[in-house]
């Protein structure tokens, strides 16, 4: 994006989730519309921003990493400032400013719609009080009915500007694919995680601004839309109508130039059967469901502070595949928590085996500042969550690629993403089954001169082969 400017040149570094690439967008929305130039590279810009992760102990220090990076620019490129914001810098502020001089400031979510200002005085060489971390929780009503107005006045990246605008947005990519925020925060109280205390209360957005925003999106060339939340299962309970998520889906897929929808975040808990119903039998919807089991100990899950076990999530796992036999699955679960004995990890081994999902991220456990599993006993020495992390990966990793090479055969539809620079001839996209990122993706070989499709088509072929979690796709 090329806007001429007196106010000099940005770079938006994104660490983290779909959450914080919105925040990007958001950021860069207000920029642009100040006179900003945006450009891709952090060692091409006047200011690099870095919008932190501090979800997890290795994001956190990712996130140290690529500020030192951004900062080591001011020696060597044209880099003169560089800025800490996102989630890292909304947990820790003055402590993270403290530890990193080398960042020029650090400033928090509040700061978002200012953002030209602070940038601008960062560069005039003023320095600029670094965020104060408090409980955005407290800034909301207790209840959620009560939150709806309130909201207008509490800063939530990703929902608009909070002055009568449905949204703040330029796109940083090309990609056909774009995160879409549904709703920000959560109102659980899961004992290892720390998100809600600086993302705050779950806030829905209203449909009439997703829908906005999601009709941009088309006009910029998004074929497929992610919806974006800490959590979807909640999405309307602020608004008054908890199945709000379910009248929302058939006006995302009615806009014309979106192909396909796809709904991620859904805590196993709130899953209701309209819910199951509405994602199978909405034209567009695509038939992928990233369900947050965690684990599958009901004893532990209930330390976790969370809800189900074995048996409720293989039923959950079974009612969506009885509607959708091909349904793309995946989860996240946690090794290592405080308490877990080997027969937790043999049930949750077992689980595993028997769910045969198609993606699943292994962590292990790390104490959160300020949650309550900090303070649990039996805490395990790190040796063991290690090699706990280990075994359930190498478990993982053997069922995902089964679950892949059980798709040889199936008929697919992928969107085109991108072409492989190392083998020519191949492009690579995503089925219906799989999510951006972080699932498996399809290596779509054309006939023998014939003509790649163009990126952001969707082209039908048959699954011929599988590596790993990947599939290798003759186009039809």
């Amino acid at each position: 994006m090329a806007l001429s400017s007196t106010r000099g040149s940005v770079a938006l570094v994104t660490l983290g989730c779909t959450r914080n690439e919105v925040d990007s967008e958001e950021l860069a929305g207000r920029l642009a519309a100040e006179g900003w130039t945006l450009v891709d590279d952090a060692a091409d810009a006047d200011v690099a921003v870095v919008n932190t992760c501090g979800f997890v102990e290795q994001a956190k220090k990712d996130s140290i990493d690529t500020l030192l990076e951004a900062a080591d620019l001011k020696q060597t490129g044209r880099t003169k400032a560089v800025v800490a914001v996102g989630c890292l810098a909304e947990r820790y502020g003055q402590t993270l400013a403290d530890e990193l001089p080398d960042a020029d400031a650090v400033l928090g979510f509040d700061s978002y719609r200012d953002m030209s200002s602070h940038l601008r005085a960062v560069l005039d060489g003023e320095k600029l009080a670094s965020h104060v971390p408090s409980d955005r929780r407290q800034l909301l009503p207790l209840t959620p009915l009560d939150r709806a107005d309130a909201a207008a006045g509490v800063a939530v990246p990703g929902h608009g500007d909070g002055e009568g605008a449905q949204f703040v947005r330029a796109r940083l990519d090309a990609r056909p694919w774009a995160p879409l925020k549904i709703a920000s925060g959560c109102d659980r109280r899961c004992s290892f995680c720390a998100i809600p205390m600086f993302r705050g209360s779950f806030v829905s957005r209203r449909p009439t601004d997703v829908v906005a925003e999601a009709r941009w999106l088309a006009q910029q060339g998004v074929r497929e839309l992610f919806l974006a939340s800490e959590n979807s299962t909640s999405y309307g309970k602020d608004l008054g109508d908890l199945a709000l998520l379910e009248k929302l889906l058939p006006e995302l897929t009615a806009i014309e130039g979106i192909d396909r929808v796809r709904v991620s975040y859904l805590q196993p808990a709130e899953v209701r059967p309209g819910l199951l119903e509405a994602i199978a039998t909405t034209s567009g919807v695509m038939p992928w469901y990233d369900l947050s089991f965690q684990h599958a100990s009901s004893t532990l899950l209930r330390r976790m502070r969370r809800f189900g076990g074995t048996e409720a999530f293989l039923e959950l796992i079974g009612r969506v595949r009885a509607r959708e036999p091909l349904a793309g699955i995946r989860s996240n679960v946690i090794v290592g928590f405080p308490g877990e004995t080997e027969a937790d990890v043999a049930e949750l081994e077992d689980f595993l085996t028997r769910a045969r999902l198609d993606v699943v991220g292994v962590f292990g456990y790390s104490d959160e500042d300020g949650t309550e599993a900090e303070h649990l006993e039996d805490h395990l020495p790190e040796d063991v969550v290690a090699e706990r992390v280990e075994r359930l990966t190498a478990l993982v990793e053997q069922l995902t690629s089964q679950r892949a090479a059980e798709r040889v055969g199936e008929q697919v539809a992928v969107l085109v993403e991108e072409y492989d620079e190392d083998e020519p001839g191949v492009a690579v996209g995503r089925a219906e089954h799989q999510g951006p990122d972080v699932d498996g993706t399809c290596l779509v070989h054309v006939a023998e001169g014939a003509a790649l499709p163009a990126v952001g088509s969707v082209v039908r072929g048959v699954v011929v082969d599988s590596i790993g979690v990947d599939l290798v796709v003759e186009v039809a």
